[in-house]
């Protein structure tokens, strides 16, 4: 499913109207009998006591056309307008018109006392007063009347975009309506899948609203739909399932190292590697006895020596795959170490951690690379490597990770609610699996671990990552399901990873599919 910006949604909508003489009319028409579609199924429409809020713009003119089929289909509907009726114009004045001719109470709201009988006496409430174009913060009567409508404990559904989440990065303009329905019209909107905009929608739903599939061929942006991982070879040894060398570790981080290089087997992966300081190595080896360990001269630190990068440039020439940096350190010496081995590495790699923020004022190094690169920042390792705050970040995720992997030429998993995974093409991911408890210590070393699995098991670099980000989400989801979300850890995560291939590999059942997809096609 592709997912649009509000300016991409704008220029289709024009596409459709100049191009294909899909009336304005007709879309609107489209949209409203939708919304109609999911309450008569969701809610029911008879003797159902309706309130409608209309914004002053097209989100308003839908809000009529639900009202009006409300109104023809048994239900009982109050409209309340936000502002003046001489501002509707095309469509939407048509629809206000035509409802204007029925029977059906059209108030404007001055106050929010004018209205807050009707909202504690009705049944079910339709919020159609913003759509995605809002550019500033909800203020006044609006934010009051948003916040009588979150207090009231009524079933909500909301047109396009909850009222007060921003279209194009999911944050709250001050205020937003909580929904428990939302329909968007053509594509899901960023804001419609980005936290906290995701969560403030509800359950998700989406009218293509007859735009023909050709007019959104150029959308780059995409939910990352689960992807098929071939079948395991009945007869193979621990090397056809791939053979990854995880470089990390260092005095006083055990966890990480343990976590990237046990989450590759536990992911299905064959054969694991870890190069980690010596000194640590019997701790991590008591507790992950089947990982393979390398040993490695360490400096005064307890990180791992620039000395090793020879032999340790022999043994990768003999893997699939490589992860460096989880728990290396900020060690100067093992920084470098870091920038000499990437820049020589002629395999797929991973960089995490500690190796990213040894990269970050080195773009360059990543830039050159003949082979596939990863990084798996957070939104702080982001802003590294960026020099952006990470305020701005969160102000235009998808934007941001969409150049950089441009112009690094690399696969960007920017880790977070709902992940993005950036690729060199201009293509960016939006993840669905995963929840709150996953933010938690190590674990994104699990996920370093379960991208490299989804290599050896045969997929190729980008469908390793986009499948590798989304079994480590679903991994936490079966664990949240079971343990719950709170005290959830990386532990967790780990070993809910055998489960969450065995399902994966069965096929997911269509309640699944539907969560993960984004949001539910009608």
């Amino acid at each position: 499913m592709k997912v649009s910006s509000v300016e991409e949604m704008r220029n289709l909508d024009k596409m459709a109207i100049e191009k294909y003489g899909i009336a304005d009319e007709l879309l609107m028409e489209n949209a409203g009998l939708a919304v109609y579609q999911v309450l008569s199924e969701n809610i029911g429409i008879k003797k159902q006591r309706f309130l409608v809020f209309s914004g002053a713009g097209n989100n308003g003119g839908d809000g009529f056309v639900i009202a009006r089929k409300i109104h023809s289909n048994g239900g009982m509907v109050k409209v309340f307008l936000m502002g003046s009726p001489d501002k509707y114009r095309g469509a939407a004045k048509l629809n206000y018109d035509i409802l204007r001719k029925l029977p059906v109470s059209i108030k404007i709201v001055e106050k929010k006392d004018s209205v807050q009988s009707d909202i504690f006496h009705c049944d079910v409430i339709v919020d159609a007063i913003f759509g995605t174009g809002l550019t500033r913060n909800v203020e006044g009567k609006y934010a009051d009347i948003i916040e009588l409508i979150n207090s009231c404990d009524k079933p909500v559904i909301s047109v396009d975009i909850p009222s007060g989440v921003n279209g194009d990065n999911g944050q709250i303009m001050g205020t937003s309506v909580w929904a428990d329905y939302t329909v968007t019209f053509g594509l899901p909107k960023i804001g419609n899948m980005l936290y906290p905009g995701s969560e403030r929608c509800g359950r998700l739903y989406v009218t293509h609203i007859s735009f023909p599939p050709s007019m959104v061929d150029d959308i780059k942006v995409k939910v990352n739909k689960p992807i098929v991982i071939p079948e395991r070879n009945i007869s193979g040894h621990k090397g056809d399932f791939g053979e990854t060398l995880f470089i990390a570790g260092a005095a006083g981080y055990y966890g990480a190292p343990y976590f990237s290089a046990l989450s590759f087997l536990k992911a299905g992966g064959g054969y694991s590697r870890l190069a980690a300081p010596k000194s640590i190595t019997p701790f991590i080896a008591n507790k992950g006895s089947e990982i393979v360990f390398i040993p490695q001269k360490e400096n005064a630190e307890g990180s791992i020596s620039l000395e090793n990068k020879q032999s340790l440039l022999e043994l990768i020439s003999k893997m699939d795959f490589v992860v460096i940096g989880p728990g290396l350190s900020l060690s100067e010496e093992t920084q470098q170490l870091v920038r000499e081995l990437v820049e020589k590495i002629d395999k797929p790699v991973v960089i995490d951690g500690d190796g990213i923020t040894a990269l970050a004022g080195n773009p360059e190094i990543i830039k050159s690379r003949k082979a596939p690169t990863i990084l798996t920042p957070h939104l702080g390792e982001m802003s590294r490597i960026t020099k952006v705050s990470v305020a701005e970040i969160n102000q235009n995720k998808v934007e941001i990770a969409q150049v950089t992997s441009r112009q690094l030429n690399a696969f960007i998993v920017l880790k977070g609610a709902h992940s993005l995974i950036g690729c060199p093409d201009g293509t960016v991911y939006i993840n669905m699996s995963g929840n709150s408890g996953m933010a938690t210590a190590g674990s994104g070393d699990v996920l370093t671990g379960t991208i490299a699995a989804m290599h050896g098991l045969g997929l190729s670099v980008e469908d390793a990552v986009r499948k590798g980000v989304f079994m480590h989400g679903f991994a936490g989801d079966l664990a949240a399901e079971e343990i719950g979300e709170d005290g959830m850890t990386a532990q967790d995560i780990l070993e809910y990873l055998p489960m969450a291939m065995q399902l994966d590999r069965q096929g997911l059942d269509e309640d699944l599919m539907e969560i993960y997809s984004g949001a539910k096609i009608i």
